[in-house]
């Protein structure tokens, strides 16, 4: 795991390559170190955010550097046919007419609102429920770093991924392997196709890309909603909502635009 270096796909790095952004004017409240009464050494306080900041860079500087690297792995496994690509259609009907079996690689959060009728899931990355000083530490940093925005929870790599698909399929079955956006899916055709597993197919786009009629969903939302959330999801400023509006009419708008009302009395003026 660690010679892959595998990007973590948290917030900060979903957010690089997500088209879901929040608007400008949207941030936390600025601190003010000027002079005030209850203000406590102002100087700690600024070297303090300095240092914060500088940790933040440095994570960011790494998370896209192991990106990078990633993605010209990826571009090597797929230029000489380690993997096979499929759009969302042609997955469906490789399930539909050859049986081929469909691995879900995403965490629980998306998986439990949305999946293929039929799929084996076993996750490459998991949610972190864990509350030790270091995880509480990431979870701080992804949340301040988009997660409030895009919902993206703090996820930590599941060590028993590989065991767990030895277990369920042979080195020799023809997998095809999923996730949302198609990131976390690449990172376990890496993972699989090192271990020996000869016949991967990857579905370019993820679950997001697939239409109602491609693949047979179960869950309580369609399989494009299962990667939304945060306040993006709640204002309907997604793009899988934006598209949704666009078909259902002044139904989607009105609840939106009165869900962005309560916002806005919720803020105090200043």
């Amino acid at each position: 795991m660690a010679s892959l270096a595998l990007p973590s796909f948290n917030s900060l790095a979903i957010s690089r390559l997500n088209s879901q952004k929040a608007p400008l004017n949207s941030s936390f409240p600025c601190i003010s170190t000027s002079r005030h009464p209850c203000t406590v050494a102002p100087q700690r306080f600024q070297c303090g955010v300095i240092r914060m900041q500088a940790g933040e860079e440095d994570f960011e500087l790494k998370q896209m550097r192991d990106m990078a690297a990633a993605k010209k792995r990826w571009d090597a496994m797929i230029r000489e046919g380690k993997v096979k690509i499929l759009t969302p259609k042609e997955a469906g009907y490789a399930i539909q007419l050859s049986n081929k079996p469909l691995l879900d690689v995403r965490p629980s959060s998306e998986r439990e609102k949305a999946w293929v009728k039929g799929s084996t899931w076993v996750p490459i990355f998991e949610v972190d429920n864990k509350f030790d000083v270091g995880t509480v530490s990431r979870k701080v940093s992804n949340f301040v770093m988009g997660g409030w925005w895009s919902g993206v929870p703090t996820l930590s790599y599941n060590s028993q991924y590989l065991s767990q698909v030895e277990e369920k399929f042979p080195k020799d079955a023809e997998l095809i392997v999923a996730c949302q956006k198609g990131l976390r899916s690449l990172a376990a055709c890496e993972l699989l196709c090192n271990a020996g597993y000869k016949n991967l197919f990857w579905v370019q786009g993820g679950l997001e890309a697939a239409e109602e009629e491609d693949l047979a969903g179960e869950g309580s939302q369609p399989l494009k909603f299962a990667g939304i959330g945060g306040l993006s999801e709640f204002l309907g400023w997604t793009d899988q909502q934006r598209t949704q509006v666009a078909k259902e009419g002044w139904g989607y708008r009105v609840l939106y635009s009165a869900r962005l009302v309560v916002i806005r009395f919720l803020i105090p003026a200043k």
